[in-house]
């Protein structure tokens, strides 16, 4: 192995291995169920592929416009008027990514400047801070108390200043399945009123919510469309994560600066893909029903569990069940993950991985975007030991 001229120097110098690739691992090694990492052990329908097919087969194998394909940016245009009656305009105010994370990141990078101070949520999505740091931005954090993890806006007032430049929400919640209200966007309307705030909104999971309550989107609002970076996935809707396609809604003066960084650090987006989601997107249901397809999931994991010692946690949306551990063991919670992986053969993932302290609250998170088959034998193995 060659010698380096000079000692690296970390950007991100307390960053190792995400909690979703160590777990995954783990369960792998170990033989385990995971209900680790945010994905389906299910399929995508058929015609769906069938149309990546059909136009890899059509010619459409080169480089897609750098903000995605007429089609599709039509399409999202489309969706987006008809759940929120927002108007957004393909060309300047839409553009196709490299999945969510890509797009949170770009959003960032592009609107965030050294000393800049971004408020974020915690437990909180892990790509956001290491985000921030690398653009010398200053995390600041709000957190969300268990155990239904609702926003405290009186303390985000707190926590705004003079350079307070973007807060960062996640709606509906990974990791803890919380769904933000009309009344916490108004809240969050309010707190950014008459101020240079931009809100990065973070809606992959805008279509898993539960129980006939409705996504409250920041396009709702037109106050906050205003000031919004709107994130959504292709991934979580059509169950194909590892296809890595989101997109991004904001207004055009926002988008001509996330654009400059899109073009530089993935400037396009697969064609063949981009074109098959605009074909399948043309039938709506393949998206509204999505809502009752994961309560049913949900409800089936929960009656699953109801004959263990955990504490089920409330869960309003997204493929993520919290669950309080305390009537099991005492362990912190990455020895409680790792006991359960190795011991007992199910994987979680400990919710101290979404604090910056490493908080421990004896919560962990399940994923249920499995077959029933799969969530079955969770329950059996769980009930054994739990």
């Amino acid at each position: 192995m060659p010698t380096f001229p000079a000692a690296v120097v970390s950007r991100l110098p307390a960053v190792g291995t995400t909690i979703f690739t160590t777990m995954s691992r783990l369960a792998q090694e170990c033989g385990a169920i995971n209900l680790s990492q945010g994905f389906p052990d299910f399929s995508a329908e058929d015609v769906l592929f069938e149309r990546v097919a059909h136009w890899m087969r059509a010619g459409h194998n080169q480089y897609a416009p750098m903000a995605g394909v007429p089609a599709l940016r039509q399409a999202i245009a489309d969706k987006v008027r008809a759940l929120y009656g927002a108007s957004y305009d393909p060309e300047h105010e839409i553009t196709v990514t490299a999945g969510a994370t890509q797009a949170l990141f770009t959003a960032v990078a592009a609107l965030v400047h050294p000393g800049d101070e971004v408020i974020v949520f915690e437990p909180v999505y892990d790509s956001y801070v290491p985000a921030i740091e690398l653009q010398g931005g200053i995390v600041r954090r709000a957190r969300l108390a268990a155990p239904d993890y609702r926003p405290d806006w009186q303390a985000v007032r707190a926590l705004l200043s003079p350079r307070t430049r973007m807060i960062m929400i996640n709606t509906p919640h990974n990791p803890t399945g919380t769904v933000w209200t009309e009344a916490d966007l108004n809240a969050l309307a309010a707190l950014t009123r008459d101020t240079g705030i931009i809100v990065v909104a973070d809606e992959v999971y805008e279509h898993i919510v539960f129980d006939g309550v409705h996504h409250q989107s920041a396009a709702l609002y037109p106050e906050l469309a205003a000031r919004s970076v709107i994130v959504s996935s292709f991934g979580k809707t059509y169950h194909v994560t590892g296809w890595k396609v989101g997109y991004v809604l904001a207004p055009r003066a926002l988008m001509t600066e996330f654009r400059k960084v899109h073009q530089f650090n993935v400037f396009t987006v697969n064609t063949p893909v981009q074109l098959a989601l605009a074909d399948y997107m043309a039938d709506a249901s393949r998206h509204l029903q999505l809502a009752d397809f994961y309560q049913t999931k949900r409800n089936f994991f929960r009656a699953g569990l109801a004959g263990t010692r955990f504490e089920l946690l409330p869960c309003a949306g997204t493929y993520f069940q919290t669950a309080r551990y305390t009537a099991i063991s005492a362990v912190p919670d990455t020895e409680f993950v790792d006991w359960l992986t190795r011991e007992v053969g199910v994987a979680a993932i400990p919710l101290s991985a979404f604090f910056g302290d490493g908080r421990d609250e004896k919560v962990i998170r399940f994923c249920f975007a499995k077959r029933d088959e799969t969530l079955t034998a969770a329950f059996e193995r769980l009930g054994r030991f739990c």
